[in-house]
C-alpha cells in the first residue's frame, strides 16, 4: 500500500477504506516500532504537480476520506535514489518562515511603539491636558510652547506633555561666570552694615501719612485696637534646621525686584516701588509680576535671607507641651460650637464665598503654574500622613518683620492672621526632579478667639491647610507652636515628614525643631474690616503703611517661558510657577477657620501614641487664581495702560 510521505514526525496519510482491518493487515511494519505520539497530518516536500498525493487505488481525492497514521522512518528504509524525508530535510520551509518572522519583528515592534505613543498622545491632548491645566494656563499654552527654539521640544510638549526635557541640565540654569571675575550679585541691604540696613528698612515701613494716635477719635481708636489676648497667644514658629531660604522683609524684596507686565518690564515712576506706593501698579491690571533683578538660580544673597535667622533667646521658656508622640483625630464636637462658623464669609474676589455684586468673583487658589485668580475652583484630593521626630530648640527674634492682621467677626469671634514672607520658595522633588519653585512666598497661621478665649489654630499648607483645637497643638507656655517646612515653608502642627498630593510619601514636606522664631518681637499689625475691605494700621504700629496690602499683582516672577533653560513641565507640573498673591487674597473673611471653602475638619489630640494614619483633607487644593473681566473692572477702576 502506498503511503504519502510526511514533513513532520515521519507520519503518512492513507485512504480510509471500508474494511479498516484489511489496511492494517496489509501493513507489514511491526506494531512494536510504531510511535505513541499523537498522529498529525503531513505532506510531502516534493514539488506540487498533477500527481495524486493519495494511493493509486484510492477513489477520487475529493470524495476519498483519509486517516493519519504515524510512520517512523529509518535510514535503512529509504530506497536507492529516493529523496530522504527526514526532519532535517523537510524542516527547510519552516526555517525559512521563522527567518521571515524574525525579519518582521523590528517592524512590528516599531509599529507597536508608534501606536502606543500615538494613543498616549491622543489621551494626553484630549483627556489629560484639559484636566491638568487650568483655563488661564490653556490661554497661554500656544505662545508658551511656541517660545521654545526647538522643533522637537515644541512637538514633544504638545503631543505628550513632556516639555523642556533638555532643560534638566542644571549647568544651563546659572549665569555664565565671566573669565577671571566672580559672578556679580546684587547685595541685600542686610549684607551691608546692620545699622544702615535697619534704618533704611524702617523708613520703608513708615506710612507717608503720619498718624498721631491722640488725634484719632475714640471710635477710630477702637477700630484700630489689637486686643491684648491676640499677642498673649501669639504663635512661635520652628524653622527647619537645614533651611536654605529664611524669612525675608517685603521692603527688602521690593528693592531687588522690578514690576513686569507679564514678561515686559514696566516704566513705573521708580524702578523699585516701595510699600507706600505699590498699589499704583494696579493701573496696569492684575498681570503685574515683581520679577527678580537677579537670576535666582545664581542664589543671590538677598534671596536666602540668612541674616534673618532668628537669634538665640536670652531667656527661653522651657515649659513645653510635646506633640512628638501621639495623633490628631477629628473633633466633631468643636465643629458644633457657635464660634466654628461665623459671619457672611469673604467675597469671592478675596477667596471667600460671598458673591461680588451680581457677577461671579475671582477665587484665589493654586494652579499648576502658581497662584492666579479664577472664577471657578477645581478640587483635587490630597493625602496627609504624619511621622513624628524632633531636634533641639534654638532661636528668638528675626530681622524679618511679620504682618499681623486682626479681623473682628460676628458673635464675639476674632481671627488673628500671622503672615510670614520669604523671598523664595524651593519646591519639592519627585524622583529627583524638582517642581514648584517660585519667587516670593506668603504663609500664614490663624488663631481664632471667641470672647477673648483661644479656640482653634490653622496652619496654611500649599494653598490649603489643617485646623486644630487650641488644646490640641503644642505650646510653649500659653503660646501655640507651628513648624515651617524646609524650602516650601508650608506650616504644620508637628515636626517630621508630611506627605501630600502623591501617595507613598513620594512628594512630602519636612519639618523639625530648628531655630525658634518669635514673630511677636518684630511685627507690624493691622485691623481689617472684611465687609468693606478696609485695612487700618493698629494701635501697636499706627504708622505702618497700607498701600502694599492692596497690590493686585504677584509677589514674584511669572512662570518662565519654555524658551528659558530653567523651565520645564511634565504632565502639568512646572519647575517654576507664578509668584503668589498677597495677604488680601487669603480669604480673610472666612466663616470657618480653614483657608478654603470646602470641608474643614477640626482635629483634637490623642496621645501619646505613634501613628501613620491618613487624614482626610477638605477639597479645594491644587487649583489657581485668575480674574474675570468683571473683576478687573472692580479691582482696577482705571483702564490698564496699553
Amino acid at each position: 500500500m502506498n503511503v504519502a510521505p510526511s514533513w513532520q514526525n515521519g507520519g503518512g496519510q492513507v485512504p480510509l477504506r471500508e474494511a479498516l482491518p484489511q489496511v492494517l493487515a496489509s501493513y507489514s511494519r511491526p506494531s512494536a516500532i510504531l510511535p505513541t505520539y499523537p498522529p498529525v497530518a503531513v505532506y510531502s516536500s516534493q514539488a506540487l504537480d498533477d500527481t495524486p498525493a493519495f494511493a493509486p487505488d484510492a477513489l477520487h481525492a475529493a470524495h476519498r476520506p483519509t486517516i493519519d497514521i504515524p510512520v517512523e522512518h529509518h535510514s535503512h528504509d529509504i530506497a536507492p535514489g529516493q529523496a530522504p524525508t527526514s526532519l532535517a530535510t523537510v524542516g527547510g520551509p519552516c526555517n525559512h518562515t521563522d527567518t521571515q518572522m524574525k525579519g518582521r519583528k523590528p517592524a512590528i515592534a516599531a509599529a507597536g511603539t508608534f501606536f502606543g505613543l500615538f494613543s498616549f498622545s491622543q489621551i494626553y491632548q484630549n483627556i489629560l491636558f484639559p484636566k491638568l491645566t487650568a483655563p488661564s494656563e490653556r490661554a497661554d499654552e500656544k505662545p508658551w510652547v511656541a517660545s521654545s527654539h526647538s522643533w522637537v521640544d515644541r512637538n514633544v510638549c504638545t503631543w505628550f506633555g513632556f516639555c523642556g526635557l533638555t532643560h534638566l541640565d542644571k549647568t544651563r540654569w546659572t549665569t555664565p561666570k565671566p573669565k577671571g571675575k566672580a559672578r556679580k550679585q546684587q547685595e541685600s541691604l542686610s549684607s551691608q552694615s546692620h545699622e544702615d540696613y535697619k534704618v533704611d528698612l524702617e523708613d520703608f515701613w513708615t506710612s507717608s501719612s503720619n498718624v498721631r494716635w491722640e488725634d484719632l477719635s475714640k471710635e477710630e481708636q477702637h477700630a484700630r485696637e489689637v486686643p491684648s489676648y491676640v499677642t498673649e497667644y501669639a504663635p512661635y514658629i520652628h524653622l527647619f534646621s537645614g533651611e536654605e531660604f529664611w524669612p525675608c522683609d517685603i521692603a527688602d524684596h521690593l528693592i531687588h525686584t522690578t514690576p513686569h507686565l507679564n514678561y515686559t518690564p514696566l516704566k513705573a515712576t521708580s524702578d523699585h516701588p516701595n510699600l507706600t506706593n505699590l498699589d499704583d501698579l494696579n493701573e496696569w491690571g492684575r498681570f503685574v509680576y515683581l520679577q527678580s533683578d537677579d537670576n535666582v538660580e545664581d542664589r543671590p544673597e538677598w534671596l536666602g535671607g540668612e541674616t534673618n535667622i532668628p537669634e538665640v533667646p536670652k531667656d527661653p521658656d522651657t515649659e513645653r507641651e510635646d506633640r512628638s508622640k501621639g495623633k490628631f483625630v477629628h473633633a466633631p464636637e468643636g465643629e458644633k460650637s457657635e464660634w466654628w462658623k461665623v459671619g457672611d464669609g469673604d467675597t469671592k474676589d478675596k477667596g471667600g464665598i460671598r458673591p461680588t455684586a451680581t457677577t461671579p468673583g475671582l477665587v484665589p487658589t493654586n494652579l499648576p503654574e502658581g497662584e492666579e485668580l479664577v472664577e471657578e475652583e477645581t478640587w483635587q484630593s490630597e493625602l496627609l500622613r504624619r511621622k513624628a521626630m524632633g531636634k533641639k530648640v534654638v532661636g528668638g527674634r528675626s530681622d524679618a518683620p511679620v504682618v499681623l492682621v486682626v479681623v473682628p467677626k460676628e458673635d464675639g469671634v476674632v481671627d488673628a492672621f500671622w503672615f510670614f514672607f520669604y523671598s523664595y520658595n524651593l519646591g519639592n522633588k519627585v524622583f529627583n526632579i524638582r517642581f514648584g519653585n517660585h519667587v516670593g512666598d506668603w504663609e500664614h497661621t490663624v488663631v481664632r478667639f471667641h470672647h477673648g478665649k483661644p479656640k482653634a489654630v490653622f496652619f496654611s499648607e500649599h494653598s490649603f491647610g489643617e485646623a486644630y483645637t487650641f488644646d490640641a497643638v503644642e505650646k510653649i507656655g500659653k503660646r501655640p507652636v507651628g513648624y515651617s517646612a524646609t524650602g516650601t515653608h508650608a506650616m504644620y502642627a508637628t515636626s517630621g515628614l508630611h506627605p501630600y498630593i502623591l501617595p507613598g510619601g513620594i512628594l512630602h514636606d519636612e519639618t523639625d525643631r530648628g531655630p525658634l522664631w518669635d514673630p511677636l518681637l518684630n511685627v507690624y499689625s493691622y485691623t481689617y474690616n472684611y465687609h468693606n475691605d478696609s485695612l487700618k494700621a493698629s494701635n501697636l504700629t499706627p504708622n505702618a503703611p497700607l498701600e502694599w496690602f492692596y497690590f493686585n499683582g504677584h509677589w514674584g516672577d511669572k512662570f518662565y517661558p519654555l524658551s528659558d533653560p530653567r523651565q520645564y513641565r511634565f504632565l502639568g507640573q512646572y519647575h517654576y510657577v507664578n509668584g503668589p498673591l498677597g495677604p488680601r487674597f487669603k480669604n480673610l473673611g472666612r466663616q470657618q477657620i480653614c483657608q478654603g471653602n470646602g470641608d474643614c475638619l477640626l482635629k483634637s489630640w490623642v496621645g501619646p501614641k505613634r501613628w501613620t494614619s491618613s487624614v482626610k483633607r477638605w477639597h479645594g487644593v491644587g487649583q489657581g487664581e485668575e480674574m474675570s473681566e468683571e473683576d478687573v473692572k472692580r479691582f482696577v477702576p482705571r483702564e490698564p495702560k496699553s
